[in-house]
């Protein structure tokens, strides 16, 4: 049975991957890593997950196929050339770094090696934002995340909560051709208050907006076509509006939210590919370009 890690036992790991993982336990053995062996032991429990690491050296030795790595951003590099030099693919929480040298050398590193680098923008993967991506004659994109009230650095708000929005962007873009893109950041303080990025193509203008001080906590993207405008909220619903009627969509009652949100699908689509097809689920060219754009 192949072996995959799985190194940050936080927040994200504990809500959106170990839920998951736990329902592959007939396909893969899995190794979680965490200097905490108290959190360990009691996820080992509440998962039924077998083995159990506290150090990256550890898991390393038992020569994972993948290492899915949920730490904090800082320690990304650093972890990921670890792997892949050890002949062992990625999957790694976005971003891959906040430094875009950084991002660009791991995945040549990755390709050099033969090996799967994979940056884990499940947005992408959300059952609504593929029917979004399906719209025909993109006129406008709009993408817009928002928080109650968040004080972060810009650098650190941008590449935590802006680069789901930008990727979701250039996802609904598809391929076509960027002509110029430009952002816009407004501070309070040392904190980011606003962030702005606007992203043009022939046919098509993509904005993203994120505003850490608005009241609300709200994540929505919305296509405009030639004959059909749809708004998507919070992943989970749906508005399809055509002229002279509107159509509201939910996810199913009994899907789970993890599908919903497109980290399940993700997840499934990352093991097979490091098992069978060698098929990046998030594309190197892609997941650059999301990261170059944030520092526009």
């Amino acid at each position: 049975m192949d072996k995959i890690g799985i190194i940050g036992l936080g927040n994200i790991a504990q809500k959106a991957y170990l839920p998951v993982m736990a329902g592959l336990q007939d396909e893969f053995e899995w190794h979680l890593t965490t200097r905490d062996l108290a959190k360990g032991e009691k996820l080992q429990h509440r998962f039924g997950f077998s083995h159990l690491h506290q150090t990256l050296d550890q898991l390393i030795a038992q020569k994972p196929l993948a290492v899915f790595i949920h730490t904090p951003t800082a320690t990304h590099a650093a972890i990921i050339e670890q792997l892949l030099e050890a002949g062992i693919n990625v999957y790694v929480d976005k971003p891959v770094s906040d430094d875009l040298d950084d991002v660009k050398r791991l995945y040549q590193l990755a390709s050099s090696k033969g090996l799967m680098l994979t940056c884990g923008f499940n947005r992408r993967f959300a059952p609504f934002n593929q029917e979004l991506a399906q719209i025909p004659n993109k006129k406008s994109i709009t993408v817009e995340k928002t928080r109650e009230s968040v004080d972060q650095t810009p650098k650190d708000a941008i590449f935590d909560l802006a680069i789901h929005s930008v990727d979701t962007a250039l996802f609904l873009l598809g391929d076509q051709m960027i002509l110029n893109a430009e952002s816009r950041i407004l501070t309070k303080g040392n904190y980011l208050d606003q962030f702005y990025l606007t992203i043009d193509t022939k046919n098509t203008r993509a904005t993203v907006i994120t505003n850490m001080h608005s009241g609300i906590n709200l994540e929505q993207a919305t296509v405009q076509g030639s004959n059909q405008r749809e708004v998507v909220t919070d992943l989970s619903k749906a508005e399809i509006f055509h002229s002279g009627s509107v159509e509201q969509k939910s996810r199913p009652d009994w899907e789970n939210t993890l599908i919903s949100r497109g980290f399940e699908p993700l997840i499934n689509k990352f093991l097979r590919a490091v098992v069978d097809d060698g098929k990046n689920p998030v594309s190197p060219e892609s997941s650059i370009l999301s990261h170059e754009m944030c520092l526009k």
